[in-house]
């Protein structure tokens, strides 16, 4: 099996774990089949131009081609060793075999290795037995954080966190929803701005066809996508008025059987469709084949969030017009940066402080920056340094 069919079945793989892992605390309006409905822009702004919408909506997303500039924390430096010592941390990812946990957490164990204390991750299948084997391993070895990485769901692990916190352990979420979603029962939470990806899907196509008639793909099962399905609608509301769109929403293992004939369907019933929009980029390896056979290639572009590898291999390929997403690799040392905070008895916000402790930000890939993420496109490549701004924080250099 070839590399790109890897990353491909991988990148699938993380979403269905995710599905399985957090459907209990998802939110919004799914159903265990695909659905779709028609959601017509309101209209913006009274007397507010095409040009002028057109330019916010650019502007919106604006500098996000280039390189990602580290921010640091708002706790600033502090020394790590000395906040660190005679302490550890255990991560339970949502699964630990595939590529996106794997690459979050490298990272973390790269972060640690730095500073040097015990970093452990609980290998698993996704299952909740697992997750709470975790936990009780983690309880018998004394760790002092446990971190759940993008998928164990608190609601399910309640017995579990108590017992942890009662014996002085703190217990973190990370990764796993968007600034105004709440994690119950855990310590703090590191959110992603998922509403910001929705966003940004919609002021692409704003910018580019300001009458376009799109498909919006999602999965309404996974916890983040109602936060950037809001940001979506919201984002059309502002800037979009003249532009059409209907949302479909497939279960992750749907996919593969409706996620293609829906999208020929679409090209069929509109001849005016200009644009689908996959909230995760990974449906791109179904779009991809149906606007081809719908022989609409020429007139349907195709735009992401995530940036799988193998989709940045689509947009050099021209295949697919954009994508975008965080560095993972750089998500797993801000993590740990934020773990090592709260562990030193910092400030951290119960929410994470709406991403300035998972501060890693979003790149756009275009078919004019796609091969700095390498040729083919590989995780984390193109994002920059961010590694040894954190070690001059921790004051380890």
């Amino acid at each position: 099996m070839s590399r790109k069919r890897y990353a491909q079945l991988g990148a699938l793989l993380v979403v269905a774990l995710l599905l399985l892992a957090v459907a209990a605390v998802a939110i919004g309006c799914g159903s265990s089949s695909s659905s779709s409905s028609a959601s017509p822009a309101a209209s913006a702004s009274s007397g507010t131009s095409m040009a002028d919408n057109q330019a916010a909506a650019a502007a919106a997303y604006a500098g996000m081609t280039d390189v990602p500039t580290f921010a640091a924390p708002s706790g600033g430096a502090f020394d790590a060793k000395t906040a660190m010592a005679g302490k550890s941390i255990m991560s339970i990812p949502g699964t630990g075999t595939d590529p996106f946990y794997v690459q979050m957490e490298n990272g973390m164990k790269q972060a640690a290795a730095a500073v040097g204390y015990p970093f452990s991750t609980w290998n698993n299948q996704g299952q909740l037995t697992q997750y709470q084997q975790g936990f009780q391993n983690g309880i018998t070895k004394k760790v002092s954080l446990i971190d759940l990485l993008a998928g164990p769901d608190p609601n399910s692990l309640k017995p579990q966190i108590d017992e942890a916190q009662k014996a002085g352990i703190k217990v973190v979420s990370s990764h796993l929803t968007a600034f105004n979603q709440t994690v119950p029962y855990v310590d703090v939470n590191l959110p992603q701005d998922y509403t910001k990806a929705g966003e940004t899907l919609a002021d692409w196509i704003i910018a580019h066809d300001y009458t376009a008639h799109v498909l919006v793909i999602g999965s309404d099962e996974i916890v983040s996508t109602q936060a950037s399905h809001d940001g979506f609608v919201s984002e059309m509301k502002k800037y979009g008025p003249e532009i059409q769109y209907t949302y479909f929403n497939v279960t992750v293992p749907e996919w593969g059987t409706k996620i293609q004939p829906q999208v020929q369907s679409a090209i069929v019933a509109d001849p005016k469709l200009t644009y689908v929009a996959c909230i995760y980029d990974a449906m791109t390896q179904f779009v991809v084949p149906g606007v081809t056979a719908a022989n609409a290639a020429d007139k349907v572009k195709i735009i992401g969030f995530n940036a799988n590898p193998f989709v940045i291999d689509y947009v050099r390929e021209g295949k697919v017009e954009m994508t975008f997403g965080d560095s993972l690799n750089w998500a797993g040392w801000a993590i740990q940066d934020a773990e090592m905070r709260i562990l030193d008895g910092q400030t951290v916000p119960a929410n994470g402080a709406v991403g300035d402790y998972l501060n890693n930000p979003f790149r756009m890939f275009t078919v004019d920056n796609a091969a700095e993420a390498g040729v083919p496109a590989e995780f984390s490549k193109g994002f920059g340094e961010y590694q040894t701004e954190y070690k001059k924080l921790w004051g380890l250099q």
